[in-house]
This record gives C-alpha cells, structure tokens and sequence, in this order.
C-alpha cells in the first residue's frame, strides 16, 4: 500500500510495472523474456561476426560494435529487475536501488546518444570524403569518439544522480512504471522540483538537441553529396548506408523525445510506459536487424561464416 505524504523519509519505492494486466502477466512475462533473450543473443552474434570477418574490420563496424555491446547493457539495466517482479506480489526497490537503476540506465542512454551523433559523422566522412575516408577516420580518432561518448553520458547522469539525491521523498511511494525513471520520481518528490527540472531542460539541449544537430548537419551534407551522384546505383549504395542509421536515430529519439520532452500527467502516464517499452526493450533488440537486414557487407559476413563453419565440418 502506498504511504501517504508526512515528514517522513521514504526508503523504498513500490513498481507497479505491469499490473493493470493481472490476467496477461504470463504471456508479458514470456514476451519480455523472448525479446531480452533475442536483444542479447542478437548483438552478441552481430558483436562476433564483426570480430571475426575481417572485412568488417572498418570505423562503420567498429561503430555498430560498440552500438551492439552498448545495447545489451542498455536493455540489462531494466530488463531484469522487471522480468523478476511480474511473479512478485510486492514489487519493492530501495531509494538506492532505484537511484543506482536510474544512474546506469541514463549513463548508457546518453551514451547511446552520443555514439549516435559519431556514427553518422563517420557517414559524413564517408560519402563526403572518400578519398580520405580511412585517414580521417583513423582507429585511434574513432576510440577516442567512443571514450568521449561514454565519458560524457557518464558525468551527465553523475550529475542527474548528485541531484536526484538532493531530493527528498516522503510519500506516496508508487512508480507507475517498470524501472526507476526520472518523470515518475519527480512527481513524488515533496520537494521543490524546479532547479532539477531546469537542470534537466539544460541537459536536453546539451544533449539531445546537440546530439541531433550534428546527425541533421551530417545528413544535409550528405544529402547534397549523394545528389550529385549521376549514377542510378552510386546513389541507392550511398541511401542504402545511411538508411539504418536513419532509422535507429529516428526510432530512439523519437521515443526519448515523446517521454522526456511531453508534459507528466496521469493521463500520460500509460503512454509513457509504453514509449519507455520502445526505447529500453524494443530497440536494443531491433538495432541488430535494422544494422543487417538491408547491409549487403553483413550479409556477405555471414555467408562466408556459414562457407567455413561448412567446411570445418567436413
């Protein structure tokens, strides 16, 4: 039962998760289950065929590496937790617990963010400049925009934590969803909220609209570069590359702009569940396909793969 608003300290947090459902918590158990277990299996066999085949040995595919091993612990931050309380009658998690879930959870996200924004850079440097594509795009330029990525979503959820810990929770205690996330945890905060809302519309733009102002600025390059290719087939290879980093960018923030740009409300609050179901769930386990389905490169990878699992067989 949830506490009611006192002086008191909350220690705990109540998860509803998914319990409006009680009759489909089976059939949710196994659909969170299958689609954790594809997302991981899925990148981790993406994350082995790039290590194996030497042809992928190049910046994209180091980038979609990274992005594949970045997903698993993206969706493993959630997941988990969640898949462990549909069969538990009281779905509890400590004011640490739910503060630490929080902090990896935002840390990977903004992570993803600003691999997001390197990746179609490296596109930039690829179509626009493919002469000098391999010297630009030099091994230690591209570990140095992955370290830069994790460093920076690092300390913008370290500062989110520093904050969030400021606040203080005397009740009620109910998170209407299946993780600890920030939007649910202000609204139960008995505190003033508005420097930390300040603080969050300042990460924002730092971040997100930062973040999508240099894949629009890459893009409108590329674009321009990808008209002037007089070739019918020179244009759909150069489309064809840059599609599935398209779709995963707009797939992303799009539903990160849905939950943490629109308004809470309680009549919100479902269509935020099920925007949160998009990002933390769904696209860990999509990026895969999206990364392979149209990529010939990939596809070629695993035709050589099954060619000498074939071969070693006999």
């Amino acid at each position: 039962m949830a506490e009611g608003r006192n002086n008191a300290t909350i220690t705990r947090f109540l998860l509803l998760g998914f319990s409006e459902f009680p009759k489909l918590t089976v059939v949710l158990f196994l659909i969170f289950l299958s689609i954790y277990f594809l997302t991981v299996s899925w990148n981790l066999g993406l994350i082995t065929l790039i290590k194996m085949d030497s042809y992928l040995h190049t910046p994209m595919y180091f980038f979609i590496n990274k992005l594949a091993f970045l997903d698993i612990c993206y969706a493993s931050s959630t997941a988990p937790k969640m898949l462990s309380d549909f069969f538990r009658k009281q779905k509890f998690i400590s004011f640490t617990g739910c503060a630490m879930q929080y902090f990896f959870f935002s840390s990977l996200g903004l992570t993803e963010c600003c691999l997001l924004a390197a990746m179609a850079y490296d596109r930039y440097a690829a179509i626009c400049n493919p002469l000098l594509y391999t010297t630009n795009m030099s091994p230690t330029l591209c570990m140095q925009m992955v370290a830069g990525s994790c460093i920076t979503g690092f300390f913008g959820s370290l500062i989110q934590l520093c904050a969030l810990l400021q606040l203080h929770f005397c009740g009620p205690n109910v998170i209407n969803h299946f993780f600890c996330d920030l939007p649910q945890l202000l609204i139960l905060s008995c505190s003033d909220t508005f420097f930390f809302q300040i603080m969050m519309s300042v990460l924002t733009v730092i971040f997100g609209l930062t973040s999508v102002l240099v894949i629009m600025i890459s893009y409108g390059y590329i674009v321009a570069t990808i008209l002037k290719i007089t070739s019918a087939e020179g244009r759909s290879k150069a489309f064809n590359t840059c599609a599935s980093h398209l779709t995963a960018v707009t797939l992303y923030c799009g539903s990160g702009t849905f939950v943490y740009l629109c308004p809470s409300s309680d009549d919100s609050l479902s269509q935020n569940k099920l925007a949160s179901v998009v990002y933390t769930v769904i696209i860990p386990m999509l990026n895969p396909l999206i990364y392979s389905l149209r990529n010939k490169e990939i596809k070629d990878a695993l035709k050589r793969w099954k060619k000498r699992t074939f071969s070693w067989n006999y």
